[in-house]
């Protein structure tokens, strides 16, 4: 359950592009290594992209390929709800984002952001329910590889918050935003009212890609109404085996409680 620090919950969240369950070139299924390092975690909210939803060929190939989705398996026995949103859709299967939280999710609904038809892309938004009864607004994003649809992504993103969330309600935006030139941190601030959680006085996000030795600023996490209390990035060891991603967490407390 949430630390406490003074009188102050502590909200422990974390962001990770999982690779639908591979290694980096795609070389082993990870899918279970990959459990136990979440678990290891102990996050209250986890904020996933890349999951594998459904692949039949997996399936057949992989003697310990989970019978159950991803989200689920991840989240099994562990987190109390998880949800899906499923954006990338083929004959074999299909992918997309996921959120696995402690606390119960009271709603959730994926927004499809697509701009190029071969690149699906959507925003699952959850309301959870945290312990001191406030419901936060959660979004788990993954950004297109184009700076122009990424711009387009991140005005329909600030579009349908302004519509679905309080400008008062705490609110945190995590995933890969894909966003190599930096340029989505003074948008969302603008119009969100968000601070991302490792920038601090620098203005510069943490290196997140690739996870064995970080080089670029690709995964995020954005929040309002929170206070940061401490941030780490999960790279290296054994990380890098298991996603080409570095894990992004943060532990926070409500603003002003």
């Amino acid at each position: 359950m949430p630390s406490r620090s003074g009188s102050q919950p502590s909200l422990h969240i974390t962001t990770f592009n999982i690779h639908k369950g591979f290694s980096q070139f795609n070389r082993r299924m990870m899918v279970h290594e990959l459990r136990e390092r979440l678990r290891d975690l102990n996050s209250d909210i986890v904020f996933l992209q890349e999951v594998q939803g459904l692949h039949l060929g997996h399936a057949e190939n992989h003697d310990n390929w989970p019978d159950s989705p991803q989200h689920e398996f991840l989240a099994e026995d562990f987190w109390e709800a998880c949800a899906y949103g499923r954006n990338m859709i083929y004959d074999h299967g299909h992918h997309g984002n996921a959120i696995l939280s402690r606390f119960p999710i009271l709603h959730s609904h994926n927004q499809d952001v697509t701009h190029l038809q071969f690149e699906k892309r959507g925003l699952l938004h959850c309301q959870i329910k945290l312990p001191e009864g406030l419901a936060a607004h959660c979004v788990c994003v993954h950004l297109s590889l184009f700076g122009y649809s990424r711009r387009r992504q991140m005005n329909a993103l600030a579009d349908y918050l302004e519509t679905s969330a309080n400008p008062g309600a705490p609110l945190i935006i995590a995933g890969d935003f894909n966003d190599w030139g930096n340029r989505a941190g003074e948008h969302l601030a603008q119009r969100l009212g968000l601070r991302e959680v490792f920038s601090g006085t620098s203005g510069v996000p943490a290196r997140s890609f690739p996870a064995a030795m970080p080089m670029f600023r690709l995964d995020r996490i954005y929040v309002r109404g929170f206070d940061v209390k401490q941030t780490e990035v999960h790279h290296g060891l054994p990380w890098s085996t298991i996603s080409d991603h570095a894990a992004l967490s943060a532990h926070l407390a409500r603003h002003g409680r």
